[in-house]
């Protein structure tokens, strides 16, 4: 990117505004415009120097752009392309960041935009949304699908796969299919399991609430995913529908098999359905981050006296050292430390390591 690089984002939620603080931060004299429908979350924006202009909505103004990013739901993207199609410069990059490519891509087939369009997806996320919960460093170390069209310019494929390196993300580029029926395994599919199993504990929990109160561990990992957008993930589900249909299918005669193992006291399969898990689930990469990014945490033994929380947060802020969170685990079930503390990245929580261990706390690692 050049210091006259000009670049658009339609919608400023999470995604857009994390990307938009990160090329701030990386390429400060770029000029961005912003659009979305809260107007209160541009002038935010434009009040912390992230947005120079604000968009009231498409107009000519995206005809000075090199690059525009649709960060709307999946849905609403397809729906912004005929609007700016006039107003596409010749070299402008037109690109998305929708979980799903199939639905977008055969609209910009119908529109003529090929030569344009080139879809993207950054694999990350948080399971809070909106601008506020936005950060620079939200994309670093995440994987970064771009999908290309069968007319992309290479050279417009290398300039945004060198925008997206400069936001820290790891680029991969796929075919748009072949990205759906991915996601639909790896992505798409978790979402609705963990939502489901929520809505299951709901249901079953007692009128005191004893599972909701004692729910730690275990439970919470695999369901924090639950928390993220209900409009995302309907529009996900709306536009993915026949892989995540293939998926479910796969994962409902699997979990028949199971419950008939259970119901027959099956050792060697049940073993074998632990014992199989285990061993993939430890072959992944700690560096396949998937679109909830992964937690930078520590736990910890303390002493339950009055300030000990506190000598800590003291000790690693000396240092200069942010707690992004910090709280006392009350179910330990899973967990190997009565504290757990949370951090930014990666870089953070080793330096908390190391200077908490000279203070000889007992440390855990997950």
């Amino acid at each position: 990117m050049t210091a006259s690089t000009t670049v658009a984002f339609i919608g400023l939620g999470l995604i857009g505004g994390s990307m938009a603080k990160s090329i701030r931060r990386t390429n400060p004299d770029t000029q961005i415009l912003a659009y979305t429908r809260h107007i209160e979350t541009l002038r935010q924006a434009q009040k912390e120097g992230i947005v120079d202009i604000i968009l009231e909505g498409i107009d000519e103004r995206l005809s000075s752009c090199d690059y525009i990013f649709l960060c709307t739901p999946v849905s609403f993207n397809a729906h912004y392309l005929a609007e700016i199609k006039p107003y596409l410069q010749k070299g402008c990059i037109l690109t998305d960041v929708g979980s799903t490519k199939t639905s977008i891509h055969k609209e910009v087939t119908a529109l003529g935009l090929e030569e344009t369009f080139i879809g993207g997806h950054p694999m990350t996320g948080s399971e809070r949304t909106g601008y506020n919960c936005s950060t620079p460093y939200l994309l670093e170390n995440s994987y970064y699908v771009i999908t290309p069209t069968k007319k992309s310019d290479i050279k417009n494929v290398e300039k945004l796969t060198d925008l997206v390196t400069s936001m820290g993300a790891i680029p991969i580029s796929m075919d748009y299919e072949e990205h759906d029926y991915v996601v639909a395994a790896i992505s798409h599919l978790p979402h609705i399991i963990a939502s489901s199993l929520v809505n299951l504990i709901k249901d079953s929990d007692s009128k005191q609430g004893l599972m909701k109160q004692v729910a730690a561990g275990g439970f919470k990992d695999i369901t924090r995913i639950a928390s993220s957008s209900p409009e995302m993930w309907q529009q996900i589900c709306l536009t993915n529908t026949k892989n995540i249909a293939s998926m479910l299918e796969g994962y409902i005669t699997s979990l028949e098999n199971i419950l008939t193992d259970v119901k027959n006291n099956e050792e060697k399969a049940l073993y074998c359905l632990f014992e199989t898990a285990k061993d993939y689930r430890d072959s992944i990469s700690d560096r396949s981050l998937g679109p909830i990014k992964k937690e930078y945490s520590i736990y910890m033994d303390i002493i339950d006296e009055s300030g000990a929380i506190s000598t800590i947060a003291v000790i690693l802020a000396a240092r200069g050292i942010n707690i992004k969170n910090i709280g006392i685990i009350h179910n330990r079930e899973f967990e190997e430390g009565v504290l757990k503390i949370v951090f930014y990245d990666e870089k953070a929580l080793d330096g908390a390591w190391n200077l908490l261990q000279k203070h000889n706390y007992t440390l855990y690692k997950r």
